[in-house]
């Protein structure tokens, strides 16, 4: 068993972890959770996988002995893909009617709760 998808997955977040915190533009600050979301992909493939396993589609009879992928994890990959894709959208919604509202997408600058 490898550990490189592990390492790859929690390098990804950490990536996208660091782009938030430095991020003074709340458009890079949604992009970076995106970032973040992926390296999630990553690791529940990561955790799906079996070497030499087959796709977990059967036509008329199972594979004789061949070991099958999790499609649980394969299911809860994709939900989390459309899940982020959603979030990511009524982010980017809502940093739009920042912007239209306060004039500014900088973070630093929207501390004030006064219109």
């Amino acid at each position: 068993m490898s550990h490189l998808p592990y390492l790859t997955a929690g390098w990804i977040m950490l990536v996208g972890i660091y782009g938030m915190v430095t991020s003074r533009d709340l458009i890079h600050a949604v992009v970076c959770l995106s970032v973040t979301q992926s390296g999630t992909y990553v690791l529940l493939l990561a955790i799906g996988y079996r070497s030499g396993a087959t796709a977990p589609v059967f036509s008329d009879r199972p594979p004789g002995g061949r070991p099958v992928t999790d499609p649980i994890v394969q299911a809860m990959t994709l939900t989390d893909i459309v899940v982020g894709a959603t979030v990511t959208a009524l982010l980017l919604a809502l940093a739009v009617q920042v912007a239209k509202r306060r004039g500014t997408l900088d973070p630093g600058e929207l501390r004030s709760l006064e219109s």
